[in-house]
């Protein structure tokens, strides 16, 4: 804060009796707002009152940026900018989660690519793009009443004691955000089969709307203490029928293209050894889907890391991994045009096969497939 918004601030505490000339402690503060309700100058105000133009905290360069969730029946509190002659109050509420649109069929939500969000190349990593696709996701769930106690369970769901669980998911990627970028994410959700769910998204740049990513992935249900499959329970169906939407942004011929087996053989590069942490964990007491990505990056020569970007990855889940287990990440790379082994250097996209599989026994975890886009020709 500069030294103009820091006197800014101290005058209109003190012009609304909250801060004497010899200062104050945050505690006195504090106490204050609970007893007066604001404090006019930079401050909070309680959101029953205040009209006029707003100047929302939620927007950078005036665009909206992450948002948070507003819970509780309290009133919601307010910053007020200038005097109380220049009007101008922010709701907390316009801290909004996202938004739906085309008659609640698509759940929007806006992001600031932040710096811990980025990778050596100063651009957003596919770790980041997955994780701001599953915050939408479940946002969208939050959103449409359906949330219950589980983690993306509805309430049918909790009751049954059932949870949602990804069996394959592609993100494909024309381009990568920058540090500072906002991108806007849609999602929905539609059938898939007699027992399975597909979810969807695009990501757009905010200010052009060009689509930069698309992704699809595809759902089914276990029961969260046997870890077993289950079917979708008619009452269940009929929870998420109403949010169904027949759109596909990536074709199932694609999506759901046979990825190879890698073995010992096959692959050129192992890494083992790889454990996950208590941090990788969910709620749902296995691996979140997102953490195999790095691990897949594991086994990956660096000198592609470098020099391409991932255009797309397609993951096949296989089986729950749980903290204890030990990892093997496996890699095996082909330039796309000759359909040979790849060389060093960058001329050529390529193409790639992953498994992350246990140390122990060798059982598959999870295949990958992917395409590497060189940098200099982005």
């Amino acid at each position: 804060m500069s030294i103009a918004m820091r006197t800014n601030a101290a005058l209109c505490l003190r012009k609304a009796g909250f801060v004497k000339a010899g200062g104050t402690s945050k505690k006195h503060v504090i106490g204050s707002l609970g007893r007066r309700g604001e404090v006019r100058g930079l401050c909070v105000k309680s959101c029953d009152g205040g009209v006029g133009n707003k100047m929302r905290v939620d927007r950078i360069n005036g665009r909206k940026a992450n948002g948070v969730v507003v819970n509780g029946s309290e009133p919601p509190l307010c910053w007020r900018k200038g005097g109380e002659d220049e009007g101008g109050v922010m709701s907390v509420n316009d801290f909004k989660v996202g938004q739906f649109v085309e008659e609640r069929f698509v759940y929007r939500q806006v992001f600031v690519i932040r710096s811990y969000e980025i990778g050596p190349d100063k651009t957003a990593t596919m770790e980041t793009l997955m994780n701001l696709l599953q915050e939408t996701a479940l946002n969208h769930v939050m959103s449409s009443g359906l949330a219950s106690d589980g983690f993306g369970a509805t309430h049918e769901m909790s009751l049954r004691k059932l949870i949602w669980v990804v069996t394959r998911i592609n993100i494909q990627v024309d381009k990568y955000s920058r540090w500072g970028d906002v991108i806007e994410i849609d999602t929905w959700v539609a059938a898939s089969g007699k027992n399975g769910m597909r979810r969807d998204w695009i990501i757009r740049e905010y200010n052009a709307k060009r689509i930069i990513a698309r992704a699809t992935s595809k759902w089914v249900m276990m029961n969260r203490e046997t870890r077993r499959l289950s079917k979708i329970p008619e009452q269940v169906r009929e929870e998420v029928r109403p949010f169904y939407l027949d759109r596909m942004i990536i074709s199932e011929i694609s999506s759901n293209h046979t990825i190879d087996k890698l073995t010992d053989d096959t692959a050129e590069h192992i890494r083992s050894g790889l454990a996950p942490r208590w941090s990788d964990m969910d709620v749902n007491q296995h691996v979140n889907n997102v953490k195999y990505i790095g691990w897949i990056l594991e086994s990956v020569p660096l000198n592609v890391l470098e020099d391409y970007h991932l255009a797309s990855i397609t993951l096949e889940y296989r089986r729950e991994c749980r903290q204890s287990q030990l990892l093997e990440s496996l890699t095996s790379m082909v330039s796309k045009e000759s359909d040979q082994k790849h060389t060093s250097s960058c001329k050529t996209d390529l193409g790639s096969t992953h498994l992350i599989r246990l140390q122990e026994d060798k059982a598959e975890i999870v295949r990958a497939r992917a395409e590497w886009r060189c940098k200099a020709n982005a």
